[in-house]
C-alpha cells in the first residue's frame, strides 16, 4: 500500500498501538502524537 487514505493510516497507527507493535515507550508516544496530529488536521482543515 503506497498511498493509504488518512482513515487507513489512522487505523494502521491504532493497530500498532493496540497490539504493542512498537520499539519502546518513546516510539509509542511518537505514534500516539502522530495519530492525534493527523486527526486534528483532518478535523480542523478538511
Amino acid at each position: 500500500m503506497k498511498n493509504p487514505s488518512s482513515k487507513e493510516l489512522l487505523e494502521h497507527i491504532d493497530n500498532k498501538i493496540s497490539q504493542g507493535n512498537y520499539l519502546d515507550s518513546v516510539h509509542k508516544i511518537k505514534l500516539i502524537t502522530a495519530r492525534e496530529m493527523i486527526q486534528k488536521i483532518l478535523d480542523t482543515e478538511f
